[in-house]
């Protein structure tokens, strides 16, 4: 069993494959680290911080039964037709919160929002009412391909840190490391919240296998969800930044009962994944190994626009960004996930928070707000002096978002308002 553990911590250390049988619980390590073998012979470097439960603290108050606050009805319809169209219908009334993102101006999602696909079927003449070849001949009603009914009730509260119940998992993108949460971690680690940090696999010091396949979105979103089961509790509150978005958007639709809200970081539109097509990842494996220094580079200065100082320190650090150029190589051209379409979106049901730095040479604007239009419960927010790494620049206001955003709770339906006593009788006036 020593053995065992051993190879484990020196596979996520020197990135060398053990040779393991089967699956450790966990390596405990002198730094405050966590390695997880999520399969044999993978092991991810997690970060595990919270405050020492205190035996005489009570519980959180349960709440009564006709108690209706915080509880949000979620009930949508979405049309999807065969030339490429998305209706999605909001017909039920939303929660009115200072920072929901609505298109109407008061406060609101809009009533209904029609987009086209990110991947539509080819257009033809029968997409087109005023195309060639209908001869004035009236059209019949175009029949919809699949139409999809959301009806539930969620009970959306306020995570505080003091409640036992909470914890927030942190998930980086394509070449960073649980490194870039640090503000993050240490802010909400002093206010009392239990957090939860990996590595994706060939970043940070988790364990590198030298096969491609280990890097496609369903290997990575597999190893996340063995994360998030081994440490999630009753309201689990997911934090992605760029690709770890699309891992975020995928335990929210798998564990809709345990994610409790979600907060996407410069994530991008609601389009499905498709491996990036890039020349310079097409190279050979000897001339990538020597681009890549300069690779980082141009990643850091792109993500930290106006941040001269912390890209040339991150740099001489080296523990933010550090990956090997196969494994970058391999990320990109496994980002394949068709089922995370505008569809897929628009069945979350969760609120979720978007941030989004305006300084952004990855990510344009335009993209976080087809987002925002796209789920039911979007709260839009823009930094101004930020770029993609926004977390890094600005922590604090990031941090005051997140804060804010957890202890968000919306206000009470009008049915769940008590109603008024009627009158008293005039004798008992008197």
């Amino acid at each position: 069993m020593l053995t065992g553990v051993t190879e484990g911590i020196f596979c996520c250390l020197l990135g060398t494959p053990p040779n393991a049988v089967g699956p450790l619980d966990s390596v405990e390590s002198s730094d405050g680290y966590t390695f997880v073998e999520v399969k044999p012979g993978r092991v991810l470097r997690v970060k595990h911080a919270g405050p020492t439960p205190a035996p005489s603290a009570p519980p959180p108050p349960d709440t009564a039964q006709g108690d209706r606050s915080g509880l949000v009805h979620c009930q949508r319809r979405i049309t999807v037709y065969r030339n490429g169209r998305l209706l999605v219908e909001n017909l039920a009334r939303a929660p009115r919160a200072d920072l929901l993102h609505g298109q109407n101006g008061s406060g609101e999602p809009p009533a209904a929002v029609e987009v086209e696909l990110a991947d539509p079927a080819s257009s033809d003449s029968r997409s087109n009412p005023g195309s060639a070849g209908s001869g004035g001949r009236r059209r019949r009603a175009r029949r919809p391909k699949r139409t999809i009914h959301i009806d539930c009730e969620k009970r959306i509260t306020s995570c505080k840190g003091a409640q036992g119940d909470v914890v927030l998992f942190f998930i980086h993108g394509v070449g960073g490391s649980l490194a870039i949460w640090k503000e993050q971690l240490d802010f909400f680690v002093r206010l009392g919240y239990e957090v939860v940090a990996p590595d994706l696999a060939g970043h940070g010091a988790s364990s590198a296998p030298q096969v491609a396949a280990a890097y496609t979105f369903y290997a990575l979103a597999e190893d996340m969800r063995a994360i998030f089961k081994r440490y999630a509790k009753k309201r689990n509150i997911l934090i992605g930044h760029s690709y770890g978005v699309s891992f975020c958007t995928f335990l929210a639709h798998e564990y809709p009962d345990l994610v409790h809200k979600v907060v996407m970081i410069n994530g991008g539109g609601p389009t499905a994944l498709e491996p990036s097509i890039c020349s310079i990842f097409n190279m050979p494996t000897c001339v990538l190994r020597c681009l890549s220094p300069c690779l980082a580079w141009s990643f850091l200065k792109a993500g930290f626009a106006r941040q001269g100082a912390k890209e040339k320190q991150l740099l001489k650090e080296g523990n933010a960004f550090h990956v090997s150029s196969f494994v970058l190589r391999a990320m990109m051209s496994g980002q394949y996930w068709p089922e995370g379409d505008e569809v897929y979106h628009a069945e979350l049901t969760v609120p979720v928070l978007l941030v989004h730095g305006m300084h952004d040479k990855f990510v344009p604007v335009e993209e976080d707000q087809r987002m925002a239009e796209i789920l039911l419960l979007a709260f839009l927010k823009f930094i101004d002096e930020g770029s993609h790494m926004v977390m890094l620049e600005c922590p604090d206001t990031v941090n005051t978002l997140l804060h804010e955003f957890l202890l968000w709770e919306p206000e009470p339906s009008p049915r769940a308002l008590p109603e008024p006593l009627p009158p008293p009788p005039d004798d008992e006036k008197k």
